[in-house]
């Protein structure tokens, strides 16, 4: 794990979520909504209980300490965490959470192939289907590609749109213009910005995945 400087925190936009550790008086795990910061100073978190419930008051309390986690996705994909303390708790207008800003952020990368960015139209289908050429596949690209997996990005206007987990083919065109089909499973999903962004693992080391890295000029 490498210590990286402050300023990578705010690759987190508000709006995304954050993972809060607690180790007194209780060891807990909430998640919550980041909503802003002052560089240097605070960082600003929704409250995760509803506006008229003390859920958590023995624990999300002023002087506590806090470890924050989060996930930035990328072409390594990383996963950042820093110690904190809670500054200060406001109940009007909302209930929103004040920590300090942090003296350092670590990171690590959780990926051990690189993924490189694409714009490959694609799409995908379960693999219970008999026929993936006959039924309804869901389209959209292969934003970022390595031997091992890939994300698959579409467009929708429905917030709660997600890929469940499950066995899938990928239909794609590679780079010469020929269609292949490819084994893999989704790992997981989220909606960001009027598009689910979806993980996708190959199910194996298939020879069509290196044929497209070749193809363009990707060295494995």
């Amino acid at each position: 794990m490498t210590t990286t400087p402050n300023a990578i925190f705010f690759e987190l936009t508000p709006g995304k979520i954050v993972d809060l550790q607690i180790d007194h008086p209780v060891k807990l795990r909430l998640k919550a909504m980041l909503v802003g910061y002052d560089l240097g100073q605070y960082i600003i978190l929704k409250h995760p209980a509803p506006q008229n419930m003390s859920n958590y008051s023995d624990v999300l309390v002023e002087g506590n300490v806090v470890v924050v986690r989060y996930l930035l996705e990328g072409q390594q994909g990383e996963c950042y965490a820093f110690r904190s303390t809670i500054r200060n708790i406001t109940k009007i207008p909302e209930k929103f959470i004040f920590l300090s800003y942090p003296a350092k952020i670590e990171n690590r990368q959780l990926r051990t192939h690189q993924r490189f960015v694409t714009h490959i139209p694609a799409s995908i289908v379960t693999r219970d289907d008999d026929d993936v050429k006959k039924i309804s596949q869901l389209k959209g690209i292969i934003s970022d590609i390595s031997a091992k997996g890939c994300g698959f990005v579409f467009k929708t206007d429905n917030s709660k749109v997600k890929v469940n987990p499950k066995d899938i083919f990928i239909i794609m065109r590679s780079p010469n213009d020929t269609e292949i089909t490819i084994p893999a499973k989704v790992c997981n999903s989220r909606f960001e910005n009027g598009k689910v962004n979806v993980g996708i693992q190959f199910a194996e080391d298939d020879e069509q995945v290196r044929a497209i890295l070749n193809q363009l000029s990707i060295e494995l």
